[in-house]
Order: structure tokens, then sequence, then C-alpha cells
């Protein structure tokens, strides 16, 4: 039987849409929506609801939540870069409750993988912060929430351009959520280095890796090889969630990377390969950065055709960037996990 794939894919996220040109625009769902469609998988539509505020409190302070109200049908700017208009606070809330309708679905065992269209984006959104385009944390709430369902060993893998630096500083304590961003070093928001590594009971379990500038798919598939694949496999863990941006597609505006369509897909196999049966019921992705249009739809295609067990084999004869920036990591991460 072929996989099946839970998708959130809601009319509500192009309510959230810039009344002057923006990258993060509607028509970014539009494209990854054409790559469903192309995929072999099955689907299953899940209908999603509104978050409640007691759920986004799992992720949020209430300082962040009284800012989130305030915000429903304003028009204005957050910051230089992040907008709202008047439906934007509701398609907010209704990103946070498709991510977790999501994690139910795989829980649940209701599909094999799941998909989220989500937007605003949400991995710059922190505890009480919201900015690069984001307000609410979508993945971290969907964490959140699989913590209160009885898992203790959450893995969010973040590989958009950008560090999640929201992500990271929700769960920087907590160690039943291992954190693990791939990010170009240098740029917004310029936070993710290499020795910041988390606080308290959660130290250990945040795992920055950044990758020089011009780094394409034999750069971040070697940081896969000797740093996200060891980690995966030691943690053992119960759920994955994907903070999937593309933007470190070699064709996005926003950034410098180098990435194709079968750097993204060779990603997901090897998280897919990574994970006992393939991941199925605990590998789930969550829609993050991508402002090339047609770099977007093709790297979800080549992902989902990864999850459905299509070849994704991709060059790796290209000379590494990334071997002094990998040693600085694995230097910082040896003593927690069999990196290297």
């Amino acid at each position: 039987m072929r996989p099946t794939l839970a998708l959130v894919d809601d009319p509500s996220m192009a309510l959230h849409a810039c009344h002057q040109r923006h990258p993060e625009r509607p028509e970014r769902v539009e494209a990854a929506r054409a790559a469903v469609d192309a995929s072999p998988l099955s689907r299953v539509a899940l209908a999603p609801r509104d978050a409640t505020d007691d759920e986004l409190a799992r992720a949020h302070a209430p300082e962040h939540l009284e800012v989130l109200r305030a915000l429903d049908g304003a028009d204005e700017w957050v910051d230089a870069d992040t907008y709202v208009v008047p439906g934007t606070a509701r398609a907010a809330r209704r990103a946070a409750g498709g991510a977790l309708a999501l994690v139910d679905a795989l829980l649940d065992g209701d599909a094999d993988y799941g998909l989220g269209l989500l937007r605003p984006p949400g991995h710059h959104a922190g505890r009480q912060r919201m900015h690069g385009f984001c307000l609410v944390n979508n993945v971290a709430v969907a964490a959140a929430h699989a913590l209160t369902r009885g898992l203790d060993r959450v893995l969010v893998l973040d590989w958009d351009v950008h560090h999640g630096d929201g992500t990271e500083d929700i769960f920087r304590d907590e160690p039943r959520v291992c954190f693990v961003s791939l990010h170009q070093d240098g740029i917004f928001p310029g936070t993710g280095q290499a020795d910041v590594r988390g606080e308290g009971e959660g130290f250990g379990y945040n795992v920055n890796i950044p990758l020089p500038a011009g780094s394409g798919d034999a750069d971040y598939l070697a940081a896969f090889d000797r740093v996200v694949l060891p980690i995966v496999s030691d943690y053992a863990p119960q759920l994955v969630l994907v903070s999937a941006g593309f933007d470190a597609h070699a064709r996005d505006p926003l950034a410098g990377m180098e990435l194709g369509d079968g750097g993204f897909g060779a990603m997901m196999a090897a998280l897919r390969g990574a994970l006992d049966q393939g991941g199925r019921g605990r590998l789930g992705l969550v829609l993050e950065g991508g402002y090339d249009l047609v770099g977007l739809e093709g790297s979800v295609r080549a992902v989902l055709g990864a999850l459905a067990g299509e070849d994704t084999t991709t060059d790796r004869s290209t000379p590494l960037r990334v071997d002094r920036a990998l040693a600085r990591v694995i230097d910082q991460q040896r003593d927690r996990w069999p990196v290297g």
C-alpha cells in the first residue's frame, strides 16, 4: 500500500496577505499545494481548528498572547519585516491549530506522515517575541502538544536557511525536546552559534549547525551524515517534526545557499532511513520559509517523493565547503552525542 500523508491545508492561511509586495505571501502555499497534488502519496485531509490560549501558552508567555489578541483585526507592522492585516491573527491561530491536528493524526495512527501547509510561518516566534515574519511558533506548539500526549523524546529538525531562534528560545531548558538547526551562518537573525547548547536540564539538547554561504547538496548531506543522523539514532525520538523551510534553495532570494530540489529530497530520505519503520507514524513537516515559488514547489515535491520511497540519489561530488564548520560543531557536541 502507498504511504498516506495527513495534510493540513486550510483556506484561512490566505487571510494573511500583505497590501504591498512581500516575500511571505499566499502564493507560497499554492506552490506547495501543486507539489502535493503531484505526489504519489495517498492523502488524508485534516480539518484544523483554532488553537486555544491554553494550547498556545505551552509555548508562549502570557504577554505574547496578549499582544496576539491586541493584533486581532489590526493592520500594521510588528517590525520592519513582519506585517499583520485584519485576518492575520485568525490565520495564526488556525495555523497553530493545524500543527496540533497534525500531531494528533500521527500519534493516533491516522496517517504515515504529515505535512502542514501553514502560514504565517513560526520558527522565529519566541516565548514572547514576534519577528522574522513569525507571530506564533507552530512547530513549538505542536511539540509541546506532543509532550502533553505523553511523549518524552520529541526531535525538532529545522532545515530552514535561517536559524530557528524562537524554537531554541522556547525549548532551551527542556530536555524532552531535542532541537537541531541547520542554517546559513551569519545571516538573519544572527543567532545559532555552534556553542549555544541549551540551558539547565536542557543543556545538550540544543544543537546548532551553522554552515557557510554557498553550501549545497553535498555539504548538507555531510552535515546529516556526521551530525544529524548520529543524533537521531542515539536520541531515538518518538516523534520528529521538521521545520521545513525551503529557502536554502539555490533559487531563493533571501539567502545564499545552493541546495537543489534533490538535496531536500535526499535529506528527507536520509532522515526517513534513520528512523525505525521509515518514520511512519512519527514524522511530520511544518512549512516555514521558501520564497522562490519554483524552488519551493520542486523541493516539496522532492521531499514527498522521498517519503513515498522514490529514488533520491543526488550529486555528492562537489568539494565540501563545510569541513571546518562541521569540525567546530562536532567539537562542541561530542561530549553528548556520537557525532563525527
